[in-house]
């Protein structure tokens, strides 16, 4: 098993906690996970982006490579696009379709998704649509994480276990609606998958 997967989005979007979560499930399953961060503008609105590569062999770099990235799950879809020649050829997009206008010139939404179509079957989350369903716009990225739980290679029990560890702290209500937006998600991806 070896997976390389691109986390996009911008400050403020929970990229780092999906990163937390997959890492954990990772490490739970007795894989060997390395991760790298790159922080834009370090601040709410600058472009974030992590690498995660899992593997049950041994890993030996934490950055990923052009053209070997299984998956890209991005939470804003121009920052999807921005990392599409790391995508192997047969690689997935899983991506937000809400949109955060933080420069001049951001392209249409029309002109994203043309791109994103020329990819293998992506897989277009409503996000914000979809946390509020799931009870907090603020867990979209639990969402995200959802959409794209079919192609992290980790079970989804795992991963919801390390959401209900990570948010602890937080109580079981955080939890739950964390766990509901997860799953929300996961159905969403399901669904688009029986549609084609």
């Amino acid at each position: 098993m070896h997976i390389n997967i691109i986390l996009a989005g911008v400050g403020g979007q929970g990229i780092l906690t999906i990163a937390a979560v997959i890492d954990h499930a990772a490490l739970q399953s007795g894989l060997t996970v390395r991760q790298a961060e790159v922080h834009g503008m370090s601040q709410r609105g600058g472009a974030v982006q992590s690498h995660l590569r899992i593997s049950d062999k041994e890993i030996f770099s934490d950055l990923i490579a052009e053209g070997t990235a299984n998956l890209i799950l991005s939470v804003e879809p121009l920052e999807a696009l921005r990392y599409l020649p790391f995508l192997v050829p047969d690689g997935r997009i899983v991506t937000a379709t809400d949109s955060f206008i933080n420069m001049e010139g951001y392209p249409s939404m029309k002109q994203i998704l043309e791109e994103l179509h020329h990819t293998n079957h992506p897989v277009l989350v409503n996000a914000a649509k979809l946390s509020r369903e799931a009870g907090s716009i603020r867990t979209s990225n639990m969402v995200m994480l959802g959409a794209a739980a079919p192609f992290i290679g980790i079970t989804s029990e795992v991963l919801e276990a390390s959401i209900t560890k990570l948010f602890q702290a937080k109580g079981a209500d955080i939890i739950a609606m964390n766990i509901r937006a997860f799953r929300t998600g996961q159905a969403f991806s399901q669904l688009q998958a029986t549609a084609k």
